[in-house]
């Protein structure tokens, strides 16, 4: 289930495709001013640590990372767009 978003798209309304990546939550526990969530345990069955998909829609990507059953952030960026990190 999406408890955050980021998105780091340089061109916010395309949403045809993008890449789209989930994070367990708890990853932004380092951030300042974050809201703090537990940290999930790795062996739970539904635990979600990191996963990525390209060229999915908007859509897509929502519909995948809310269909997650632990907290994760979706981030979502350009097709390719974390290869220029």
């Amino acid at each position: 289930m999406i408890v955050n978003i980021v998105d780091s798209r340089t061109r916010k309304y395309r949403w045809k495709r993008v890449q789209a990546i989930v994070e367990a939550v708890w990853h932004d526990n380092a951030c300042n001013d974050s809201d703090q969530a537990d940290v999930g345990d790795e062996l739970d069955e539904s635990y979600v640590l990191y996963e990525e998909r390209n060229n999915l829609s908007l859509t897509e990507a929502v519909a995948w990372a809310m269909s997650l059953s632990c907290p994760v952030t979706l981030y979502l960026y350009d097709p390719g767009g974390t290869d220029k990190l």
